[in-house]
């Protein structure tokens, strides 16, 4: 199997664009803007506008030195971001303070700065941030100035209706921020592990690629190499005299072409695989299953292979890498989990093609159970087992999975029936997808 590192494929956290930010605050003070001629001109209820409007034109001032003394399309730290962010939120506040702290509906603006550092800043900056807002809305409980309302009927709001929403909006940005965050930690996790499954099969295919080179290179080289065999065949003949200085040119030219011939014999060898079609081009199911185990057997487990013999003719299906890598993948952890023993039962018939891999290790637990095949799921054997460049990733049963399902396989995880142990995962494929070509299964990368 190909190991790979999670420098391979993992990419560093995703920044906000400073135009992002810049966007959203000029929505934002548009709005501010449109909320003030509303209610000062539309409702004529007695507000400070002129505070309010000198808060909404800082912001403005704000945005337009941050468009002309940098970049609108660099990304921003998240130091950096989260000042921002932050400046929105006392904004918010200052404006709420002369509008009527927790009575005024706008309140639960506190929200989208926090939501928005909880789907792309780290956990503490967006930790910091919650904290900032619930200390703004806490503030605004005590300190505010009226909401603005008709006059002739004040609105007068209880102390526990105020408490109630600042209750609501500190749950708020506690359970949609963390909502927020779990559902993008989950896409940049699946993100992570399709890349790390596109450059494990791109790698398998160029070492399967490999193969038709030094197919093609065999049958380049052929022409050359009888080229050189005859023409030093010739010139031995041409110096059989018995003189000292031919006879040592002689032996020379002759070693030249015994070896000469020596390299037809290996490229031969290759181009005779090659025009068999295995491992080349096409493999039988029993030929796949021996090239996957035979990597394992000397790891102290014993393979047991079992080929349950059919009456229709074996399957023949392309030596596809995504197949091998697949199956070894699966293959290989049963090794590492089995105790004693490992069995890989292969049969076959008109329409299916099945593989059941099965150990006599602890088995699937059963909370690993229902999750099984979710990218950076793992739980080793052992504290003590040896570190590996995949080790600890939780990306084999995935990307296995994935390989196997494009090529139209079904796979189900059980474990075996007590008093037996050990785990059992089922391979099967229709027939007509498992001897389907290589370019039909697979979608390029």
């Amino acid at each position: 199997m190909i190991e790979i590192a999670a420098t391979d494929f993992r990419h560093p956290r995703r920044h906000i664009r400073l135009d992002t930010i810049l966007r959203l605050r000029w929505l934002a003070a548009l709005g501010q803007l449109a909320a003030i001629f509303v209610v000062a001109q539309g409702f004529e209820f007695d507000m400070p506008v002129v505070p309010c409007l000198t808060i909404v034109a800082l912001s403005a001032l704000v945005n337009l030195a941050l468009q002309i003394s940098f970049n609108p399309m660099q990304r921003l730290e998240g130091a950096h971001a989260a000042a921002l962010l932050a400046l929105n939120i006392v904004e918010l506040a200052g404006l709420l303070y002369l509008t009527g702290g927790l009575e005024n509906p706008f309140a639960f603006l506190f929200l989208a700065p926090v939501l928005i550092s909880a789907t792309a800043l780290a956990v503490r900056v967006t930790i910091s941030l919650g904290l900032l807002a619930v200390a703004c809305a806490t503030l605004l409980v005590f300190l505010h100035q009226p909401l603005p309302w008709d006059n002739d009927e004040p609105l007068i709001l209880p102390p526990i209706y105020l408490i109630g929403v600042w209750i609501s909006i500190v749950l708020a940005i506690g359970v949609t921020s963390l909502y927020s965050f779990q559902a993008t930690e989950e896409a940049r996790k699946l993100s992570d592990a399709l890349a790390a499954t596109e450059l494990v099969l791109a790698r398998e295919q160029h070492l399967t690629q490999l193969d038709g080179l030094a197919a093609a290179a065999a049958h380049e080289l052929g022409t050359p190499l009888s080229t050189i065999v005859l023409v030093s065949g010739e010139l031995e003949k041409a110096l059989a005299d018995d003189t000292p200085a031919n006879a040592q040119l002689a032996g020379d030219i002759k070693t030249l072409r015994e070896q000469a011939q020596r390299c037809r014999d290996i490229l031969s060898k290759i181009t005779q695989l090659s025009s068999s079609g295995a491992p080349f081009d096409r493999m039988k199911l029993s030929t796949l299953i021996e090239e996957t185990v035979a990597p394992h057997r000397d790891f102290g487990v014993a393979i047991k292979v079992r080929i349950a013999v059919a009456a229709s003719r074996e399957p023949v299906g392309s030596r596809n890498p995504a197949i091998l890598y697949g199956v070894g993948n699966i293959l290989e952890n049963a090794v590492d989990f089995a105790r004693n023993e490992v069995e890989v039962n292969a049969w076959w018939n008109d329409d299916t093609v099945e593989i059941v891999i099965s150990d006599d290790g602890p088995g699937f637990a059963p909370d690993i159970l229902k999750r099984i095949g979710e990218p950076y799921l793992s739980r080793r054997r052992a504290a003590d087992d040896p570190p590996s460049a995949h080790s600890g990733l939780g990306l084999g049963v995935f990307i296995a999975r994935t390989f196997l399902e494009r090529t139209g396989a079904t796979i189900s995880f059980t474990n075996r029936i007590f008093p037996d142990h050990g785990a059992v995962v089922q391979i099967a494929w229709p027939r007509a997808r498992f001897e389907a070509s290589e370019t039909d299964e697979i979608p390029a990368c």
